[in-house]
């Protein structure tokens, strides 16, 4: 496999938009890259595709600047470039969840990491005894392809949903510990943020996603692939693209706007 793909976001303060876009665009193009990088107040959230060299060299220098120097990405390979061309759009939100009052820039969600939720699952509990409930924060045609087979899916069709979701079934997570998930950290990140402005407690995200706990435990108690928002798909377990040709969903999904 030739391509190397990356997801990757960052919550931070932007607010040089129109200036930056064109930077970010120009820089994408000079290398050869496609893909969506979606630019908001609140962040960066990206996907791309290329070689190697390609995208360590725009990593390189996008994290030159300082607002951009924590971002970490995750990888995957496939044969093909599963993207048909480059944009770099401007968006009031990087992930839209309607809620002005969450800024992730802010500060972060508590996390945990793949291999602490891994083990909280083998033993049924987390570290100090409290059953865990998992949630997943995506969208019905996404858990459709994979999810944790013991989540909580509110088959809702847009991330604004998820607020009133949770508003409509609180008590379910009395006394438990809650881990929000979804493809690459973003809309679960922005769920926690939520949760603990409703007064939940002990609530996390799950650090880097679906894609980071493929990557650091190969996907145990997982069931099935995981949607990704390009022509590949989904990829399975071992972050390889799932689905044949004919069963790829298009990237061009009516929601129309990348993801994580």
């Amino acid at each position: 496999m030739s391509t190397l793909n990356i997801s990757a976001y960052r919550f931070v303060s932007l607010d040089d938009l129109p200036t930056l876009r064109e930077r970010v665009l120009e820089r994408c193009h000079a290398l050869a890259l496609k893909g969506t990088i979606l630019l908001a107040p609140e962040g960066i959230n990206l996907f791309l595709a290329g070689s190697r060299e390609a995208i360590d060299s725009f990593l390189d220098w996008l994290r030159i600047d300082s607002r951009f120097a924590g971002l970490q990405a995750k990888e995957s390979l496939s044969d093909d470039v599963p993207f048909k061309r480059m944009r770099v759009r401007l968006k009031k939100e990087i992930i839209t969840l309607r809620k002005p009052t969450i800024r992730p820039e802010g500060g972060r969600a508590p996390a945990v990491d793949p291999a602490t939720l891994k083990r909280w699952l083998d033993q049924g509990h987390d570290d100090e005894g409290h059953d865990v409930v998992l949630l997943d924060t995506r969208n019905a045609y996404e858990t459709d392809v994979g999810m944790f087979p013991q989540a909580v899916d509110y088959r809702i069709a847009s991330f604004t949903e998820l607020p009133d979701a949770l508003a409509a079934d609180q008590t379910r997570y009395a006394g438990k510990t809650v881990v929000s998930y979804c493809t690459g950290g973003i809309r679960c990140e922005k769920a926690v943020l939520h949760m603990q402005d409703i007064g939940m407690q002990r609530v996390f995200q799950l650090e880097g996603g679906i894609l980071k706990y493929f990557e650091e435990v190969g996907g145990v108690h997982w069931q099935g692939d995981c949607f990704v928002f390009d022509e590949r798909g989904a990829v399975d377990k071992a972050l390889a693209p799932s689905l044949s040709a004919d069963e790829r969903i298009d990237n061009e999904h009516p929601s129309g706007s990348a993801a994580a």
